[in-house]
């Protein structure tokens, strides 16, 4: 019984369930981030470079392999090695997307929690005045 309780507990400590909401949501934002690369900026990658197809770009560096297949067949073809620099850089502006998304999204948290905590802060305790302290100071010596 004392097992399923620890277990219990554990499974429904905010820290495990926001990482199971944090990875199910990273999970469909890795989609959106997808569908915004393959659709949105690699047409205008492609447009700049001239091919239609961005992600079959690749250079056989062993193996017969035909011109013009694309990169899911020739690397098909038996003992062909495939240099596939298209797709790379494909992922490669897929993270960078994500990570700038990423970056400006933990940006704008920290830009709110600051100005909650500034909201929330404490007002600073109310010292003594200047006069208070300097009547002090007589008070002393006058008794010594």
């Amino acid at each position: 019984m004392s097992f399923i309780k620890e277990f219990k507990e554990f499974a429904v400590k905010g820290n495990v369930m926001d990482l199971a909401i944090g990875v199910i949501i990273g999970g469909a934002f890795g989609k959106i981030i997808d569908s915004v690369v393959n659709d949105l900026v690699m047409p205008l990658v492609s447009a700049i470079i001239g091919t239609h197809d961005f992600s079959n770009m690749y250079l056989v560096l062993k193996g017969n392999v035909v011109p013009d297949l694309s990169l899911a067949d020739a690397r098909a073809v038996e003992g062909a090695i495939i240099f596939a620099y298209g797709n790379f850089i494909t992922v490669l502006i897929s993270f960078l997307l994500l990570a700038l998304v990423v970056f400006f999204m933990v940006k704008g948290i920290n830009k709110l929690k600051r100005k909650q905590e500034v909201v929330e802060a404490p007002a600073a305790p109310v010292g003594p005045t200047q006069e208070q302290l300097l009547s002090e100071i007589r008070d002393l010596l006058k008794n010594k």
